[in-house]
């Protein structure tokens, strides 16, 4: 199961040597957002991926390609994260060019940030290598002109935005990460958003600090009585199936069914 993403600023030598003792998910290293000396950056975060044993754990958030992120597709892969983040796509002919560009066996992972990201997020799944995206909740806001000041836990345009978020995401077989919330002296608000976006589907949320990172992983969890469940669901299904049995009532679970079945196999896919 996914958890959390930690987003760690690409020129913080001192928080990215951090990394190996950290309880993140992943770790996502941003060459791009509030880093000034990027070509500094660049080699910084080259030399600790080059030297490191978590690769398999380490995104790195690369500049667009109008700018210099070519420039850090071609350092990068080298090195070879398991993926490389993309920002301010736009379409589905960027994300065509960045594959070209980024090692085969590196995963392509993708930023939406506008509005019109958002609206094209459906059609953003063209390869297999393509396989996260990441909700920035207040670019997309900025792109729409509205207010930052929405962005509370029971505003019906956020409610709408993550909805759309989600669905299309998973509807292009994308995981979605919910947004990275910025406060990060507030946990009490943060775990309000943590079991909203957990209670609407998600199972992955950015983190911009070890604290996030720590209730992130408590809450985007499958309970022990979800499991056990979810596996006895699967095994009566199975064992009915094999005598030509696709749906049957259950003393405990009620009527099991196909669509039940696959639920509770979905349930397990998260552990």
């Amino acid at each position: 199961m996914n958890k959390s993403y930690l987003m760690v600023p690409g020129d913080k030598q001192e928080l990215i040597e951090k990394i190996s003792e950290l309880t993140a998910a992943y770790y996502v290293i941003n060459l791009e957002n509030g880093v000034h000396d990027k070509n500094n950056a660049r080699k910084q975060v080259y030399k600790y991926i080059n030297k490191s044993s978590n690769k398999d754990k380490i995104i790195v958030r690369v500049n667009s390609l109008e700018t210099c992120g070519k420039k850090d597709i071609k350092l990068i892969n080298m090195v070879r994260p398991l993926a490389i983040c993309l920002s301010k796509i736009k379409n589905v002919q960027d994300i065509k060019i960045a594959l070209e560009l980024i090692h085969k066996d590196i995963d392509v992972h993708l930023c939406i940030e506008t509005s019109q990201s958002l609206q094209s997020l459906i059609t953003f799944g063209i390869h297999e290598r393509v396989t996260t995206v990441y909700l920035e909740i207040s670019d997309v806001l900025e792109s729409l002109y509205l207010p930052q000041t929405i962005l509370t836990v029971n505003n019906p345009s956020i409610d709408y935005i993550l909805g759309k978020f989600l669905v299309d995401s998973k509807s292009a077989n994308l995981n979605p990460v919910s947004f990275a919330f910025k406060d990060y002296n507030d946990t009490e608000k943060f775990t309000l958003w943590c079991n909203k976006v957990h209670n609407m589907g998600f199972i992955s949320k950015a983190c911009i600090c070890p604290s996030q990172v720590k209730i992130a992983n408590n809450l985007f969890i499958i309970n022990s009585v979800e499991m056990i469940d979810a596996r006895n669901i699967v095994k009566l299904y199975e064992k009915n199936m094999r005598n030509g049995i696709v749906g049957f009532s259950d003393l405990k679970y009620g009527y099991i069914d196909e669509p039940a079945y696959k639920n509770a196999k979905l349930t397990l896919s998260k552990i």
